[in-house]
């Protein structure tokens, strides 16, 4: 969270007025301790405590000399101080940072702000020395507290967790390359691995093979026994064909009743088919799914590199022909590229 420079009237005198807004006869503008505008039953003063401490990030806030003169709850939590021994004491004992990689100390970013008169934000990579000695990374920024002059009257500083931002841009990654009902890869993680295996194969003078799976009378069942069902058997069907497989190739549902199978760095093409024959036998019996006995087959696509594509669309724009024309002829077999089986 970026901080901005914050203005504050702190330093210059106000007489007590008149609050336009409540029955509460005076306040003064800009100083928090002489502060009488009331929230219900609630001050001013209270009020900016109770909402520092709900926020999530931790707030800690310095005074010119960068002695800390606030922290709240995040804060307390996250350098292990509690605010009544914190107060008073130099930033660097509080808020120690250090280097993750080469340990060596960094200038707290609050002392800077009020140096630089900007808003500054700590390096990538920093680490807070909490006060039992642990660390913990975080993420910070700090800006000076400016009067109304533009005198510098402290800095406030506000940081996180970063392992928390961490774990989220890892979730969101992991969501963005993989099927949500599934776990499986998606399209777009498939072809990355595609392109991979591509120019892998090319320096190891190798095949690689995709097979592009269809469904044959899915949406029968998703009629007869309703979405659910034809979830969980989705789900099935995805264990079974990484079940079929190496752990090096690659099980991706394409969207609907569609996946695809690369198989990196086969040594012939019959290697493709020994799976898509293995393929065609585990589907051929009965599938127990949510107490109902269900039975599909599978329509099945392939394409071989360099043979029939050297580059990732080709080869999927092939599988995918193969497959229609299975499917036009029968189904619940497999089919080359070209029409060999």
């Amino acid at each position: 969270m970026a901080t901005k420079p914050i203005q504050s009237d702190q330093a210059k005198a106000h007489p007590m007025q008149r609050c336009p807004d409540c029955k509460h006869p005076e306040y003064a503008p800009g100083e928090l301790s002489g502060v009488r505008h009331f929230f219900g039953n609630i001050s001013f003063e209270n009020m900016a405590q109770i909402t520092l401490d709900a926020i999530g990030d931790a707030v800690l806030v310095i005074d010119p000399k960068g002695k800390v003169i606030y922290l709240n709850k995040v804060a307390e939590k996250l350098t292990g101080w509690q605010s009544h021994e914190a107060l008073g004491r130099p930033i660097g004992q509080v808020f120690l940072i250090v280097d993750g990689i080469t340990r060596q100390r960094a200038i707290s970013p609050g002392q800077r702000a009020i140096r630089e008169k900007q808003t500054v934000e700590l390096a990538l990579g920093s680490v807070l020395i909490r006060r039992d000695g642990t660390d913990l990374a975080i993420e910070d920024s700090a800006a000076p507290i400016l009067n109304h002059l533009g005198e510098i009257e402290g800095a406030v500083i506000v940081f996180h967790d970063a392992r928390q931002s961490g774990a989220e841009i890892q979730k969101m990654n992991h969501l963005a390359q993989h099927d949500a009902l599934t776990g499986l890869p998606n399209r777009v993680l498939l072809m990355e691995r595609l392109n991979h295996a591509i120019g892998m194969a090319k320096r190891h003078r190798k095949k690689i093979a995709l097979l592009f799976i269809d469904l044959d009378y899915f949406k029968d069942i998703n009629d007869s026994f309703g979405h659910t069902v034809g979830d969980h058997f989705l789900q099935d069907v995805a264990e079974k064909l990484v079940s079929c497989v190496r752990i090096t190739d690659t099980v991706s549902r394409h969207g609907g009743d569609e996946f695809m199978i690369l198989l990196s760095e086969i040594e012939e093409r019959e290697d493709a088919a020994h799976i898509a024959e293995k393929l065609l036998e585990k589907f051929a019996g009965k599938h127990l799914i949510d107490g109902h006995e269900l039975q599909l087959s599978l329509s099945v696509g392939i394409s071989v590199y360099p043979d029939n594509g050297d580059d990732a669309e080709t080869l999927m724009r092939n599988s995918d022909a193969a497959m229609y024309s299975i499917k036009a002829n029968g189904r619940n077999s497999y089919q080359f590229f070209g029409g060999y089986t």
